[in-house]
């Protein structure tokens, strides 16, 4: 019998919680299997697109908005934040007005991108001084991390509601596509929840990018604490489990699950540290602003964190339908 990470939770659950805890433990499983979690997923997006607006914002602070566009990803966020909530009370909102502004904003990322490496090309030496440049330029991947909030919005666009899961329309679904050859469809992939070979690709992506940004930011303060060498250390791992999972399933279920919980743990243990670093800086919380603008960037490590948390879901998740 083939091992599944979801069914062997769900029992766990069931034998060693108590009852009201586990069968709850089990619904939000089967809720993720089955791709009906619309409403919890827009709730991510909103608090995600929060915290990477606050760090955007400062951040191009600190380049004085030289350039009109820097106010772009700021603006983006705060109506990102705006549409997952409305997606939270709204099925409509979530497929129409979260399903564009997530595209824009992604999209935004992608110019964001292309400014970043305009702006490491015209420092002194250019890409003549490819690490130099790189390190003391523009954060070459931020603004394509900045796009991560936008990618779980417009996943969450296609996804089912929760109370779905129990209408009978959808049960018979269900029941017709376990026996039926259905085509295989990317919008109905991520409708019923099967779409784990995909987010195993974009973790590939965004772990590499994520770790990238970690390995140069403290590569800066010259690694002053142990806990800077996590990041770049997990990454080819979380990236080698995220590139086995696309093509094993086994892997999926076990390898990916257990590098996935530490990169999200490390990104936690890593918010912790920049938060300590800020509050260790003269003036400690007398000066909160400017110990925020100027010390470590405090909301950094979630992204790893995030990396963490969109190879947990795919190994949650079941596996495309083959055509």
């Amino acid at each position: 019998m083939t091992f599944t990470l979801t069914t062997e939770l769900e029992r766990a659950a069931r034998r060693t919680l108590p009852e009201p805890l586990g069968k709850l433990s089990a619904s939000v499983l089967e809720h993720l299997r089955r791709g009906c979690f619309q409403r919890s997923l827009c709730l991510v997006v909103t608090v995600t697109s929060v915290a990477s607006g606050l760090e955007v914002g400062y951040e191009h602070y600190k380049g004085s908005y030289s350039n009109p566009v820097m106010y772009t990803p700021v603006a983006l966020s705060g109506a990102l934040a705006a549409a997952g909530l409305s997606g939270v009370f709204s099925r409509r909102a979530a497929r129409t007005l979260l399903r564009w502004t997530s595209a824009v904003t992604l999209a935004d990322g992608v110019i964001g991108f292309f400014f970043h490496v305009r702006g490491i090309a015209r420092k002194p030496g250019g890409w003549k001084l490819p690490v130099t440049n790189i390190v003391m330029g523009p954060p070459i991947f931020a603004p394509l991390l900045f796009g991560t909030s936008a990618y779980l919005g417009l996943m969450a666009s296609y996804l089912r509601r929760e109370e779905d899961l129990d209408a009978a329309s959808e049960r018979v679904r269900d029941a017709a596509e376990a026996t039926l050859p259905v085509q295989s469809d990317w919008r109905e992939d991520l409708r019923y929840g099967r779409f784990q070979k995909h987010l195993c690709g974009v973790t590939i992506l965004w772990a590499f990018f994520s770790g990238f940004e970690a390995l140069y930011s403290h590569y800066k303060s010259n690694f002053r604490i142990w806990a800077q060498w996590t990041p770049g250390l997990l990454t080819p791992p979380l990236i080698a489990a995220a590139a086995g999972a696309i093509r094993s399933r086994r892997i999926a279920n076990t390898a990916l699950p257990l590098v996935s919980a530490l990169a999200l743990a490390d990104g936690a243990v890593g918010f912790y540290y920049h938060a300590r670093g800020i509050l260790r800086r003269p003036g400690g919380t007398k000066k909160p602003l400017y110990n925020i603008l100027y010390g470590p960037p405090i909301f950094a490590p979630l992204l790893f964190a995030a990396c963490g948390f969109l190879g947990l879901m795919a190994s949650l998740l079941r596996r495309e339908r083959e055509e």
